[in-house]
């Protein structure tokens, strides 16, 4: 098989695993599409050299954008609702679904990326620290750390939500 085939073949396989990863990561769609495709352009000269290409293209993605977030910072404030809209008309898994995307993006990228690989990814805490080159206390630490930041998000917004149904705010 060719160079290219492997490639093709892998990315028929793949690309809609690593798009949803990346899309945890970066929380948009569009941001998630560029992540990929600028990671798999840096990766793609050398693909026949990689021997397991999944979990590289996944670090790949984290350091990426974790450089990435670094270097331009969070500037951008994502959310599923437009402000002129007073109560959404959607199902109510959407709605928790994106109320956990938006908790997901407020905390830091790799804390972010931590609780991705190990609880959407299903990566053990041993995996999850080998793809993010870190030790396994640290991913541990981050894993327990990022859960009760975003139990505390979801919390406040909660409460912040009840209070603005009922004429609070």
């Amino acid at each position: 098989m060719t160079e290219p085939d492997r490639f093709r073949e892998f990315m028929e396989l793949r690309y809609g695993d690593l798009l949803r990863t990346a899309f945890l990561l970066t929380g948009s769609t569009h941001a998630a599409e560029d992540l990929v495709q600028t990671v798999l352009l840096k990766v793609y000269k050398r693909f026949h050299t990689i021997e397991e290409p999944y979990p590289y293209l996944r670090r790949a993605m984290v350091n990426h954008h974790i450089n990435l977030w670094r270097r331009i910072g969070s500037r951008e404030l994502l959310s599923v609702f437009t402000p002129d809209l007073a109560e959404p008309d959607i199902s109510t898994a959407f709605v928790q679904r994106a109320e956990l995307m938006e908790a997901l993006a407020q905390l830091p990228p790799k804390m972010r990326a931590v609780l991705v690989l190990r609880y959407w990814e299903d990566l053990s805490e041993a995996d999850t620290a080998a793809a993010l080159g870190c030790s396994l206390g640290s991913v541990k630490a981050q894993a327990s750390r990022g859960l009760a930041r975003l139990r505390d998000i979801l919390r406040a917004e909660q409460v912040t939500t009840t209070r603005v149904a009922e004429g609070w705010a």
